[in-house]
Parts: structure tokens; C-alpha cells; sequence
């Protein structure tokens, strides 16, 4: 996030696109009602109807995967209505000739065809963002978890540009995290192309400082990204697999096939807090400690690192993750010294990463959380990114052209299936179905339907039906909802027994791999032997006119 959670109450516009809010992120949508309580205008750009629609001044209830064609168009009006702010571009900017060109080649009439957004609304939202000098962009797995999610990146940080919503207050471009402490594991170097910091892999000056750190030669070759791992585990090239807390076997696309390839590794290990579905192929479990069960440090979404402090002690066998890793490199002969614990690990890493150099524990427990770039310790917290200028000197436009989804509909498969979370479940909800709470209000899978398509096909609401794709079924209840359009249906993917993921695609974006979770080809067919239907409320559905 270029800006912090606590400067949305202040915005004057919000642009929520590819985002829940409400039940993926619901503390940071209680700040954008704060917003729109406030008087802020709100504009919502997703397939389905959620429940920030109910108080939006605009729904832009665009059709999956169109999201180019729809900022593209809004760029088109920026740029033909002279909104853009030239001045700003100008100094600050690079390539932005290259995307007006591109650009008007997308006009709003022509975007109305192909997203179903009328031309008019796209006029509008576009005019207001431009124009609203505290107007912000928030976004999350709706944008990246296509084909073509990097492009939908690039063409929302072009809006950006192009209107100069950067470097100031409840403005920006927000990526709202999909997990907890994942820009946390990602600032920690998670990653296959990246150390420590978003320091690049492919430099040889940063690989050298990293060797003599470590006392180990680097390699100059990057690694796989998630998508690419598990094709390589298909075809041979990866033997062996080490999972910590992520249920591939729940949470990967095209599953059928993740598992196949999983039997045909040699050796595969899990590390988690919970027995889960992936232990079924596993080798080793190893237990760790959760949260509440260990020392270290916790990164959100506006990059404020804060302090997580041990509340009891782990259960049997397990301990801390950094303690298992030491370990195991240690028994591999990889020679490390002996931590005394996260604080010391902490501080070899703000050592290595200048972003982070200013950042210690016991800086955090003075003064509370720290918002990263803190470069020293005379430097202080960074509220929002680039006040003092773009970070890289020149913000770089990035001219894209719409892309279809890697799979469209047809005769046989005519619906197009989404998938997402809900509020009362996470992930693979190896923790929340753990809850009886949570358990009783959604018990049971579930598949949007809108009741044009229900008629159509003679099923009733809580009916079993089958959701079909070109890689399997998973059977499961349907509900009747006008939440999605006509021909779109929508499924969480928290539920083992009815694996949605059975049923998606393993394309993958072309730069990150993330796969394509919000586009698929399905089909439904009713099922003729019927079970008592566990009673849920869905996640909106209460809410919203069948």
C-alpha cells in the first residue's frame, strides 16, 4: 500500500475494485463507511454484488476478466477530457505518450460491449476520481488472480499517474493483503526473485552481499514462482517439496493435478499448525507454534511492523518456526549461528535491507508499530510513499492491451464460475472450521446462482447440484442469489469435501504465476438424490433481494 489504513475515513473518493471488503478485510471497510458516513463518494467495480454496493454511489458490475477494457476506458476519458494532471505527469512521469496512445483506442461505448458497464457510469467514476483531490484506489485478489493480473495492476497504476493521486494523503494504490503478515513474509524475502527488502536476485552486487552474510555463494539463477512449482513437480524437475502453513491440496488450482504430481515426489514435508489436507501426501509433519504461541513480528498491510508477544506456550511438539528452520539447516551442515531469538534475527535482516535498517524490536516496543521505508534510527515512521518525490525517480506508465481469459465459455460450459472467500471462513479454513461458531453460520459449500439461471435449469434454492468444468465436479448446495450476474456463478473455496478447486484452471499470470481463480468454464447439472440441507446464511445473501 502506498498509503495507510487510517487515512481512508479522510478520502473524498474510494475506487474499491476486485475487492470484498466487508468480509475479506472487514477492519479496513468499517474505515471506508467511516468514509462514506463522512460524505465521501464511493465507486465499486465487481462482478458481483457485495455488500460496500449498498452504499456506493456507483456499482460498475463489470463482466470477469474485463477489467482492462474498463480502466482503459476510464484512462480514455481522463486523457480525451483533459482531467490529467499535466503538470504533476510532467515532472514526475515517464512513458505517458505510449499509454494515451494506447488508450484511446478503448473509448467507454465500445467498453460498455464488452464489460456491461454502461458508458455513461464509466464517464462518470472516471470524472470523479480525476477530479476528487483525495481519491484513493483499493484493491485486492478480484484484480490479481487472473491471467492477466499484472496488466490490471499497471492499468490501475496508470490512473494513478495520470491524475497525480500519489505522494499524499488518502490517496494512492492500495492493494489490501489477502493474508496475514503475507507483506510481512514477502519484506522478509519470500519470494523467488527477490531478497530481503525487494532486493533483486538478478543484481550480482546484492547476491555478493548476501553470500558474505551468510557465508554461502549464491546462486545467479532465480527461482519458481507458486504456479510454476507445481508444474515442475508434474514434470519431474522438482523431487521433493517443503510446505509451511499453505494446503496446496485446498488452495491450488486445477487440484486434480497438484495432487497427482504430489504422489510422485520423493519426499515432501509439511510444517503447520494443524493437521490438513496436504499431510495426507506428507512424509514429515512437523508441528508449529501459532501466533498466540510464539515471539516476532507481524507486517499489515500498510507496512506497519508490530510486535506479536508469546501468550502461552505451544502445545506437545511443537515450537516456533524459526527454531524448526534452524534446526533443520543445522542438521544439513548449513553452519549459522545460534540465534537467541527473533529480535537477533530480526536486526540481521534490517542489517541486509536498507528499507528496514531503522526497524528493531525494541525500537517497536518504545514506540509502537513502524511503517517501513524507516532507513535509521534517526528516521521516522513513513505514513504514505513518495511525499518526497516517486520512489524510482520517475513513475513508469505501462501501456496494456486487454487480454481475454485463458478460458471462455461454450455450449458445453456456459457459465462462468468465480471463486473468492467469505466472512465466516479463511483460506482452507484449517483454523475457522476449528470454531463451532463459525462452523454453525456456514457449515456446508455453496454455489451463487442467479435465479434467471436457476429457472432455466429447474433448480431450487439448498438443492445439491453439480458444478462442472473441463477437470472435474464437486457437487454442493446451490444458492439462489441475485448477488452475480446472469451466466456467472461463485463459490468459496474453503470446504475439503467440496474442493472448488477441483474445477479451475492452473494458467497463471505470465509475470507472477498467480493462478486465474476468478475465470473458469462450468456447467451445473441438478442432482436427482437430494440430503437435508445444513441451514447458512451465506454470506450476503441475507442481505440482498433473491
Amino acid at each position: 500500500m502506498t498509503n495507510s489504513i487510517p487515512e481512508i475515513r479522510e478520502a473524498d473518493f474510494l475506487f474499491v475494485t476486485g475487492s470484498n471488503t466487508t468480509e475479506a478485510h472487514p477492519i479496513i471497510a468499517m474505515e471506508m463507511k467511516r468514509a462514506v458516513q463522512r460524505g465521501a463518494q464511493l465507486a465499486v467495480a465487481d462482478p458481483r454484488a457485495i455488500w460496500l454496493t449498498e452504499i456506493a454511489d456507483w456499482h460498475m458490475q463489470l463482466e470477469p476478466g474485463s477489467d482492462v477494457w474498463l480502466l482503459n476506458a476510464m484512462a480514455h476519458v481522463i486523457v480525451t477530457e483533459g482531467l490529467e494532471n499535466r503538470e504533476w505527469l510532467e515532472a514526475n512521469t515517464e512513458n505517458f505518450e505510449a499509454v494515451r496512445e494506447t488508450v484511446l483506442r478503448y473509448p467507454p461505448e465500445q467498453a460498455e460491449a464488452i464489460t456491461g458497464v454502461p458508458a455513461e457510469i464509466i464517464r462518470e467514476v472516471a470524472r470523479a476520481y480525476a477530479c476528487t483531490e483525495k481519491a484513493g484506489i483499493y484493491y485486492t485478489l478480484g484484480i490479481t488472480e487472473h491471467t492477466c493480473g499484472t496488466d490490471n495492476v499497471y492499468a490501475l497504476s496508470n490512473l494513478v499517474l495520470m491524475t497525480g493521486h500519489l505522494g499524499r494523503r488518502s490517496s494512492g494504490l492500495n492493494p489490501l493483503r489477502g493474508q496475514n503478515n503475507v507483506q510481512g513474509a514477502n519484506d522478509a524475502g519470500a519470494s523467488p526473485v527477490f531478497y530481503p527488502g525487494y532486493q533483486r536476485a538478478e543484481e550480482a552486487e546484492i547476491r555478493e552481499k548476501f553470500g558474505q552474510a551468510w557465508g554461502v555463494e549464491q546462486s545467479s539463477t532465480t527461482g519458481l514462482n507458486l504456479n510454476e512449482m507445481m508444474k515442475a513437480m508434474g514434470d519431474g524437475r522438482i523431487r521433493g517439496l517443503y510446505l509451511m502453513g499453505e494446503d496446496i491440496v485446498v488452495s491450488e488450482p486445477n487440484v486434480g493435478r497438484v495432487e497427482e504430481a504430489l504422489n510422485e515426489l520423493e519426499f515432501v514435508v509439511v510444517q503447520d499448525i494443524f493437521f490438513n489436507e496436504s499431510c495426507r501426501f506428507a512424509d514429515v509433519v512437523l508441528p508449529a507454534a501459532c501466533f498466540a504461541e510464539k515471539d516476532g513480528v507481524f507486517t499489515n498491510s500498510d507496512r506497519r511492523v508490530q510486535l506479536v508477544r508469546k501468550a502461552v506456550d505451544p502445545p506437545g511438539q511443537a515450537r516456533p518456526d524459526w527454531q524448526i528452520l534452524l534446526e533443520v539447516m543445522q542438521r544439513v551442515g548449513v553452519e549459522q549461528p545460534e540465534y537467541s531469538g527473533p529480535a537477533e534475527i530480526y536486526a540481521e535482516m534490517a542489517s541486509l535491507a536498507p528499507k528496514f535498517a531503522g526497524i528493531s524490536h525494541a525500537r517497536i516496543e518504545r514506540e509502537g508499530g513502524l511503517q517501513w521505508p524507516v532507513t535509521s534510527a534517526e528516521d521516522t515512521s513513513t505514513e504514505y510513499l513518495h511525499r518526497d518525490g516517486v520512489l524510482r525517480g520517475k513513475g513508469l506508465f505501462q501501456p496494456v492491451e486487454y487480454s481475454p481469459p485463458f478460458e471462455e465459455t461454450d455450449p458445453e460450459y456456459p457459465l462462468i464460475l468465480s471463486t473468492g472467500r467469505t466472512l465466516y471462513h479463511y483460506n482452507a479454513a484449517t483454523q475457522t472450521r476449528r470454531s463451532e461458531g463459525l462452523s454453525t453460520k456456514q457449515p456446508e459449500a455453496f454455489v451463487e446462482i442467479h435465479p434467471f439461471n436457476a429457472r432455466k435449469l429447474g433448480i431450487e434454492d439448498g438443492q445439491l447440484v453439480d458444478v462442472v468444468s473441463r477437470r472435474g465436479r464437486v457437487r454442493c448446495r446451490a444458492m439462489i442469489s441475485r448477488q452475480v450476474r446472469r451466466h456467472a456463478i461463485w463459490m468459496p473455496f474453503h470446504f475439503p469435501e467440496a474442493r472448488t478447486n477441483y474445477l479451475t484452471t492452473e494458467a497463471g499470470d505470465k509475470v507472477t504465476g498467480t493462478g486465474e481463480y476468478k475465470v473458469c468454464a462450468a456447467r451445473l447439472e441438478p442432482v436427482e438424490e437430494q440430503t437435508p440441507r445444513a441451514r447458512f446464511p451465506g454470506s450476503f445473501a441475507s442481505a440482498i433481494e433473491r
